[in-house]
Order: structure tokens, then sequence, then C-alpha cells
């Protein structure tokens, strides 16, 4: 069952740790807004003293230093609130940064090939900043309109409960005529919001298409298929807009200062030629009544900002209840004895349903080296990264050294496996901070010693500040030199297993062949599990297994499974490659 904070909407649930102090800024900023119209009844009641027969100036007096003291008290209350919510909305955010950036170190690192980094950076920085407006503004500005229409109602029903009622008749009318206009462009909301996604995707098509549209010249398609989805998205549009703008201006029109105020000077003339009111007992109305506009206006747009607020709660909420990667209690943490790994009947489906292998049992000698190959989308990617621990397999379990991964510190694991990915992953640091980024006390003189060892240390000299300089900023790598710096913290952390993963897919002959003699020197002496592309570089290895649709089709050197003639001697004899011609069904 879940528990009430998990049933409570996003807002509520982000909102929680701060949720009293927000409370008590908008009561100040309401007390606030209260105080500062006292002046308006003030004015009224200046008014009917000097109005009044026997005018006197002591009455007056009182009542000036009264008003002013209401105002400035009034300003000081409202400067507390504004204050107050300001911190507690420095206090969410960075307790959410916080909970963000530490929720992320604990997701499986799977977790994030799934996602454009793109995503991640709209919930950790635009959406906090979204919800800066609804905890720093909203809810004082919803205190200030609240406070500003419940004691104007006040005043004018202690004033005179008749007048009162008529003086408010517009603003029931507003909520009626905004209702109507809401239903009515309720029906058309499906196509208008179809109508932007179409045409967002239209805009990134013709403008990831212009390469190949202007070498091909078909620039009058292109332009025809965009035009259509604008032509399509501006109809969606007006039959969306059209229902709502005549309601709203009625419904503007009917609260708008000048309206109420010939409300009440109409009103309170009939009640005056009824004699059921003096002309002065009118003032107060006029000059209060006309000011419930501005507040109940501001009250009906904040509600239009609650929807950008709620989404952008519910995609904090999201990246703060992703699953983590579970790792043993202090207690319960176990050290591999020796290197080797098995795989013991492993399955993985990703969400629980899309099945990526089945039954996968395997065993990784120390020392050895094992090849996976198969056609691309047949999962052997998928097998590299759950040794790696990017995510757990939902069948099965692997072990390292007679040890499930599951139960052995994630620092401790990557101490002893190592990998090197075709996707480089380097952080905004300089050179040395990067290769140091698993051993962030090595040495200098370890340092270059890796770097030597990964055939990079040349090539960093020649940067604009050597081991200094910044990736991204001064030292402009290409990918395959991008490739041995990541080589190169993998040696620093001199693993006694290591993981490639098609190390050398993307990069260009000369960088292949300085990756490949960095590979072969490192490799030396560990166990190596190689996700290759090409088989003629794994003919050598000690055992190669064939994966097919997510399951071990065979497995043996490549001199016997030549000699089987199964799947491996076809991918052989298509010219080495595996990735042939088959449709991909499943995901790497």
């Amino acid at each position: 069952m879940s528990s009430p904070s998990r049933q409570a909407g996003p807002i509520s649930r982000i909102l929680q740790p701060i949720r009293g102090r927000l409370i008590a800024a908008a009561v100040l900023a309401g007390m606030g807004s209260m105080l500062t119209l006292v002046p308006l009844a003030g004015i009224a009641h200046i008014a009917s003293i000097a109005l009044a027969p026997a005018a006197t100036q002591l009455g007056i007096w009182p009542t000036i230093l009264a008003s002013v003291a209401c105002l400035f008290a009034g300003m000081a209350l409202i400067t507390l609130g504004e204050l107050a919510a300001h911190l507690a909305d420095n206090r969410l955010t960075h307790q959410l940064r916080l909970q963000a950036m530490q929720r992320l170190g604990q997701v499986p690192l799977g977790w994030f090939t799934s996602r454009a980094s793109g995503e991640v950076k709209q919930a950790m920085q635009d959406d906090i900043n979204t919800l800066h407006s609804l905890t720093a503004h909203f809810y004082t500005t919803t205190g200030r309109a609240v406070g500003a229409i419940a004691i104007s109602v006040i005043y004018l029903f202690a004033m005179d409960w008749r007048l009162a009622l008529v003086a408010i008749l517009p603003f029931p009318g507003f909520f009626l005529f905004f209702g109507r206009a809401m239903k009515a462009s309720g029906g058309n909301m499906e196509q208008f919001v179809a109508g932007m996604g179409r045409i967002n995707n239209a805009v990134v098509e013709f403008v990831n298409g212009i390469p190949v549209v202007k070498a091909f010249g078909a620039t009058g398609r292109a332009h025809g298929s965009y035009r259509a989805a604008v032509d399509a998205f501006a109809e969606a549009f007006a039959a969306f807009t059209r229902p709502l703008v005549g309601s709203m201006a009625n419904a503007n029109a009917l609260i708008a200062p000048v309206a109420v105020l010939g409300v009440v000077v109409l009103a309170g003339t009939v009640f005056v030629a009824l004699e059921a009111m003096a002309p002065i007992d009118i003032l107060p109305f006029a000059l209060v009544a006309p000011g419930i506009s501005a507040p109940m206006l501001l009250l009906h747009y904040l509600t239009h900002d609650l929807n950008n607020a709620t989404g952008a709660a519910q995609r904090v909420q999201a990246l703060l209840d992703t699953p983590v990667l579970a790792q043993p209690a202090p207690g319960q943490q176990q050290v591999p004895v020796g290197t080797e790994i098995r795989m013991e009947n492993v399955g993985y489906a990703y969400d629980g349903h899309n099945k990526v292998l089945s039954d996968i049992t395997l065993t990784l000698q120390p020392g050895t080296v094992t090849a996976i190959v198969g056609a691309s989308g047949s999962g052997k990617s998928t097998l590299a990264r759950l040794l790696l621990r990017f995510f757990d397999p939902t069948e099965g379990r692997i072990t390292l050294g007679g040890v499930d991964l599951r139960h052995i510190a994630t620092p401790e694991l990557y101490r002893r496996i190592g990998f090197v990915l075709q996707e480089v992953r380097l952080i905004h640091a300089s050179v040395r901070e990067n290769i140091a980024l698993g051993r962030p006390s090595a040495s200098t003189h370890e340092i270059e010693a890796a770097a030597r060892l990964a055939n990079i240390h040349e090539r960093i000299l020649a940067l604009p500040r050597g081991y200094d300089s910044v990736i991204g900023e001064d030292a402009q790598l290409s990918g395959g030199e991008l490739q041995r710096v990541s080589i190169a913290r993998a040696v620093l952390l001199d693993p006694s297993v290591l993981v490639l993963d098609e190390a050398t897919a993307a990069a260009d002959a000369e960088n292949e062949v300085a990756i490949q003699d960095a590979l072969s020197r490192f490799a030396q002496g560990r166990t190596l599990l190689v996700i290759a592309h090409r088989l003629d570089t794994v003919m050598h290895t000690d055992n190669i297994v064939v994966v097919e649709n997510g399951a071990i089709a065979e497995q043996g050197s490549h001199a016997g499974l030549l000699a089987h003639q199964g799947r491996y001697a076809q991918l052989w004899a298509l010219g080495g490659y595996q990735d042939s011609q088959e449709d991909a069904v499943l995901p790497c």
C-alpha cells in the first residue's frame, strides 16, 4: 500500500519540507495587504468627518496617523512575508539539487544510457527554476490577493450590507463567463496539443534535414511539409482560441474597475434616491469595490501558473523517485576471492517487459580472453553492461570470485572491474583530473605512466597546458584520442578484469592502431571480456561466444566454431562483420 505522501500530488510532495514556512509567508503577506488598504477606509472616514456639520480637525489627525501607521506596518509585513518565502525557496532549491545529485549517484549506470542529457538537465535546472516562481512568489502573491479581497469585502459589508451585495455582483459573473469559455475551448484542446506536437516534429525534421534537402534539391517538398504543419497548427489554434476570445473579453470587462465603479454609483444613486443611504456613505464603496478587480484577476492568472509548476514538480519528483541500484548493507558486504566470473542462468528484461537476454550461463576463467559476438541487436552489449552492473539481471546471478555482484560495494567492484566503452565519457576538467578520476590521490608519475601505456602521453604534452589542459576548452582531442584518455583512466585503476565494448569502433585507422596497441599491453595477465564488431579482431581469443536473440547460440575457439559450420561460420563468411543485414529486433 502506498504511503500518504506517495498518494499526494506532485506539488504537495515537493513542497512538504517548507510548507509551514510558505503558509506563514502567505499569512504575513495577506495581513500586510490588509493593513495597506486601511488608508482607503481612512480617506472615507476623513471625508465623512470633513462633511459633518460639526467638523473639527481633532478627529482627522488620529485617522491620518493610524492610516500612515497601518500603511507602513503592512509594507513591513509584506516584506517579511517575501523574505520568508525566498528563504524557504532557497532552502528547497538547495535540498532538491542535493537530493537529485545524490539520487543520480545511486541510480544504475544503465539508467543514463536510456536518457538524453537534456532530460536530466531539464529536471535538475529548468524545472527547479520553475518551482522557484511557485515557492518564492506564488504563495505570497496569493496571500496578498486573498487578503486584499477579504478585507475589502468585510469592510464593505460592515459599511452597508445591501450596497455591498450589489457591489460584488460582477465578480460571480466573471467566473460564470470564464467557466463557459474554458468549457467551450476544452473540446479543441486535444487538437491544439496535437498541432503543437506536429509543428515541433516538423521543425526538428526540417532543420535536421536541411543538408540532405539542399544536396538533392528537394527544398520544395521540405518547405511544403513544414508549411502544412504550420497551417494545421494555425487552424487548431484558431479553433482553440475562438471560443475564448468573446467570453474572456466579457469576463474581463465585467470586473473592470470602471465597470464595478459604475455599478456602485448606479446602485448608490438608487439607494440615495430612496433615502436608504446618505450620499457620503457611497464614498467607501467607490474607493474600495473597484480595487477588488486587480487581486481577483491576479488570482485568475496565478491558477494558470500552477499548470507549469505541476508539470515541473512531476518531472522533479520522478527524478527523485528513480529506482536506485541496491547496495549491500555494511554488514553484508563481501569481498571476492579471485577473479573468476560466472554468469548463472542470467536473464534481463528492460522495464521488466522487453526481454533482451535469457538463460545465459558462462564462465570467464582468470587470465583468459572471452569475445562476445553476434548480429546487431542480439544483446551482447547488454551482457557486458550487466557485468559492469549498469543494471542487475532480472533472472539468475553474476558472481565475481564467488560473490554475487549485488553483495559487492560499488567502489570495490570498480576497483576490480575496469571498462573501456565505445561511448567515451569524460568530465569538464583537466586531462590530469580525468585520468585520475578513479584514483584522485594518484601521483603525477603514476598518471603519466598510465598515459604512456595508453599511447596518449606525447599528445597530452603537445596541448597548450599539457596535463592541466581542460577537456573541451584548450584540450581539443579527437574521438580516438579521447578514447585513449579513457584507457589511461582504466590503466591507472589497474583492475584485474577488463571489459572492452567495441573500443575502436569509432576510431580512424591511425587511432585504431594506437588504441589496439595500448589495449594489448594493458590486457596482459588480466581477464578480458571483449565485445567485438569485427570477427578478425577476436579470432585469437581463448573463447568466442556467439549471442543470438538474447541467448548463447554457440561458443568455442575460432577454428572449432568454423568447423562446426554454425552461426559463427555464417558471420565469418559474410566478411567477418557481425552486424549483418539481418533486422535488429532487440536493443544492444
